[in-house]
């Protein structure tokens, strides 16, 4: 009988920090499109009220983030490039998140992998400071020149992890992941400007709009063709905007989705879109919307995945019920339902919108 193969036995070690820090950037940061969301979630969640967004190369070459929000202290800073700091959890059950952000994760996963610059001021400081990270090494803050606000530059984003960067798509691809990405922040904060450049050419220019101004906009549509929705049950709310079944698309690119004015790819939400449009829309074809799910935070877990886009729902029948039955009824009732009924994203308050006149036939 022959003897079994020998090989060294493995000893179990504590891997680096810095490779901790790569292997959670391949988490939280798996395209440009992730590392942008991330950053426009930051300036939305530091109050900003203008932003303007630049790419190369869809994000891959430099991706270029400014606002007019509260910015960081030379402090703030350096804790803003570890992981696991943020300003933004208060809660520690986790189920009292109302930010956008929350994990402390986003900043130091971008650093480990590209090279990362912050310029920030606060507006009580007379001077902008700037931090920057390359791969994970970090130079601490030095005096800089900025407004108030903080402005981030991502360049060669994955040099770091090469593995990661070769798997990356042409540039076209990853400009239209980030696109998506941003229409869909641009529908959850209306009360926010925003102007979109990929490549130097100007994507969408968007002024602080109304809710039907701004769904409109990000839906590609005039208000006239939206029809509104106002759905209670319970707690639990559903608002928004569809469009009626002649206007649809090959892909599901027009179905935007906001939970507590978090932009999700919930499967079950979409599941419960395609079977409310099923008797009115032909197979292959898919509905346009913006909708918008009011949950109590409790009964909400938005701790699912590293990218925030996948939520658990304490009932899942209750919330199909509501967007099948919602979407149904708003659909039979077209353009031609009483007035009053109104809808709202973001921060805004609701505004009550006339009754438009009938459509032809």
């Amino acid at each position: 009988m022959s003897e079994a193969p020998s090989f060294p036995r493995p000893t179990i070690r504590r891997l680096s920090g810095h490779v901790i820090d790569l292997i959670a950037a391949g988490e939280v940061i798996e395209r440009p499109a992730a590392a942008l969301k991330e950053l426009v979630e930051n300036a939305i969640d530091a109050g900003a009220t203008r932003i303007v967004v630049a790419l190369r190369a869809g994000g891959t070459d430099r991706i270029d983030v400014i606002d007019n929000g509260c910015g960081m202290t030379p402090v703030e800073l350096e804790l803003a490039v570890e992981r696991h700091c943020t300003s933004k959890l208060q809660d520690e059950r986790l189920v009292q998140i109302r930010t956008l952000g929350f994990r402390g994760e986003a900043l130091p996963s971008i650093g480990a992998s590209a090279r990362l610059s912050i310029t920030s001021r606060t507006p009580e400081s007379d001077t902008a400071w700037c931090i920057r990270v390359d791969g994970g090494v970090i130079t601490p803050p030095q005096p800089a020149s900025g407004p108030v606000g903080t402005r981030i530059v991502v360049t060669d984003l994955f040099f770091a992890t090469p593995a990661r960067r070769k798997f990356l798509k042409s540039a076209r691809v990853e400009s239209s992941h980030a696109e998506s990405v941003m229409r869909r922040l641009a529908l959850s904060a209306p009360h926010c400007a925003m102007r979109v450049l990929l490549d130097d050419k100007v994507l969408f220019d968007l002024p602080e709009q109304s809710p039907i101004g701004r769904a409109a906009s990000v839906l590609d549509t005039t208000p006239d063709t939206l029809i509104p929705l106002d759905e209670q049950r319970g707690a639990v709310r559903l608002s928004g905007f569809a469009c009626g079944p002649a206007r649809t698309r090959a892909t599901g690119s027009g179905q935007f989705i906001l939970v507590n004015n978090r932009p999700v790819t919930d499967p079950m939400l979409r599941t419960a879109i395609r079977v409310a449009y099923r008797p009115v829309i032909e197979r292959g074809r898919f509905p346009v919307m913006a909708l918008h799910l009011t949950v109590p935070l409790e009964r909400l877990d938005v701790n699912v995945h590293p990218a925030k886009t996948e939520l658990r729902f304490a009932d899942e029948a209750e919330i199909r019920s509501l967007v099948i039955g919602g979407l149904g009824r708003a659909l039979g009732h077209g353009s031609n339902g009483g007035g009053g009924i109104h809808a709202s994203f973001g921060s805004r308050p609701s505004i009550v919108y006339p009754p438009r006149p009938p459509e032809p036939r």
